[in-house]
């Protein structure tokens, strides 16, 4: 089998419904992404895609090794001697490169370019300890409307000498991306490019907002903290939208410039093109921003609703391969990218839990699985209010534990940002179940009616732990849920 060159591009908090104009900033207003638009046209759209674990660490270390990591592994460094996609393909002949912005699989020893022949990192993001001056910085809002005065200040310090919008994040990444193609085209590679944006703070030029919201004078609450959206006004929550649906729209606009340079390259013929995210953002819906709810030192889970787990995934396959279809319906995950990308080396791994997309793309009648799961790590049980969501093509359970930790037991986390927080739950933390195909916002939840539907998706996901090996300990929370 001949093995092709292979991009991998994620952009981290990227909504799937950012994809063809689906994403609203208010009404007659929707976000632009041109490029990767483009991308999809020519390539495979996986409309049921959704991430397996969350947030960004989890979810890197499941596109990495190709596993479910979420039933034995947390936010943390990526373990050593466990088998990585990356080092696979060196071994394979391929030469293999990583370039991120994204922090927190970088900075304090979590060693995520492990593998890798060779990796860069574009330096400023969020929370990176990078700059020291200016020392004055100014809040584009209210402290209080801020998730992290420090880490809005630590963002803007580091980013305070931009000029021009080459100077930006994704315009470096890319930049650096299409520099190492140059160098490097003719030979087999693996290419592995992990986009921040459109993570906020969001920051993108001026002028990308105000495509979305000109006029606009009110305060810009780049770093919204986490959790119920009413202490924002409707003027300054539409404008949270129209910054995010600008800094996505930067994001493609230099996706499109990578796009150019592959092209330019020759590259199509045998290079395969896989975009994707870790999971989406809440911005209004359900009453929420952010994706998960932080308050000062604590934090606590929100449900994994549409909006966050259900993601973006383009495959466009090499010219050389071709594709039997335009789109595929079946619930695919991110297992199944790692597992794609070695059938593209033409390798198999064993340790993969994941299952290559390739034959979904020939249009090969293969039996598929009926339902994804996707949840922060259980290891530390539910604490914090955690609910893993399981979803068929139909229905979406949210599953709530009748176990809770002893009230003296403190557990920290360090979702989502690396910073340690206290597990708390926050609001009614209750079994959900909702019917996808009648209310697709998800704002019914139909469980009484529905008890059959839900039982059996609940007795589903605890014989996948069990088929995952996943530690006792970590299944018994999930054995009793409220409501079933």
């Amino acid at each position: 089998m001949m093995k092709y060159n292979i991009i991998v591009i994620v952009s981290d908090t990227f909504r799937h419904d950012l994809l063809f104009g689906k994403f609203k900033v208010r009404k007659g207003v929707s976000a632009r992404a041109p490029n990767l638009d483009r991308l999809a046209c020519e390539g495979v759209v996986f409309t049921r895609a959704y991430l397996a674990s969350f947030p960004t660490v989890p979810h890197r270390h499941d596109l990495m090794s190709g596993r479910y990591t979420f039933t034995y592994a947390g936010w943390q460094p990526l373990p050593r001697g466990e088998p990585v996609v990356q080092e696979a393909l060196g071994k394979a002949g391929y030469v293999t490169m990583m370039v991120a912005d994204t922090p927190h699989i970088l900075k304090d020893g979590y060693h995520y370019d492990r593998g890798f022949h060779g990796w860069v990192w574009i330096r400023g993001q969020e929370n990176d300890r990078y700059r020291t001056d200016p020392e004055e910085v100014e809040l584009p809002c209210s402290p209080e409307k801020l998730r992290s005065v420090e880490t809005t200040v630590q963002h803007l310090r580091n980013n305070a000498l931009r000029v021009f919008e080459e100077d930006w994040i994704p315009a470096k990444t890319a930049t650096e991306a299409m520099r190492w193609l140059e160098r490097n085209y003719r030979r087999p590679f693996y290419l592995y490019i992990d986009f921040f944006d459109p993570h906020e703070p969001w920051d993108p030029p001026k002028w990308y907002v105000e495509m979305y919201d000109p006029g606009y004078e009110g305060e810009e609450v780049i770093y919204p903290v986490y959790g119920p959206c009413d202490y924002l006004r409707r003027e300054e929550l539409e404008h949270c939208r129209a910054l995010y649906a600008a800094e996505a729209t930067l994001v493609d606009k230099w996706i499109g410039r990578l796009l150019e340079k592959v092209e330019e390259l020759g590259l199509l013929e045998n290079t395969a093109i896989i975009f994707t995210s870790d999971h989406g953002f809440y911005l209004g819906e359900h009453g929420l921003i952010g994706k998960s709810i932080i308050m000062g030192g604590y934090h606590g889970y929100t449900p994994l609703y549409e909006e966050v787990a259900h993601i973006p995934l383009i495959i466009r396959p090499p010219d050389a391969m071709g594709k039997e279809v335009d789109r595929v319906g079946e619930l695919v995950q991110t297992p199944d990218i790692t597992a794609t990308i070695l059938d593209l080396a033409g390798l198999k791994c064993e340790w993969c839990e994941g299952r290559s997309l390739l034959p979904l793309i020939r249009g090969e009648g293969v039996e598929w699985r009926d339902f994804a799961v996707s949840t922060p790590p259980l290891i530390h049980g539910a604490g914090g209010g955690l609910r893993p969501t399981i979803t068929t093509e139909r229905w979406s359970l949210i599953l709530a534990s009748e176990e809770t930790p002893p009230l003296e037991e403190v557990t920290y986390t360090m979702m989502v940002d690396g910073v340690p927080r206290v597990l708390k739950p926050f609001g009614r933390v209750e079994t959900e179940l909702y019917d996808l195909e009648k209310d697709p916002r998800q704002e019914e939840n139909v469980l009484e009616e529905n008890m059959d539907v839900a039982k059996e998706l609940h007795q589903k996901f605890v014989e996948m732990l069990r088929r995952l090996n996943a530690p006792e300990e970590v299944v018994k929370p999930w054995l009793r849920c409220k409501g079933l």
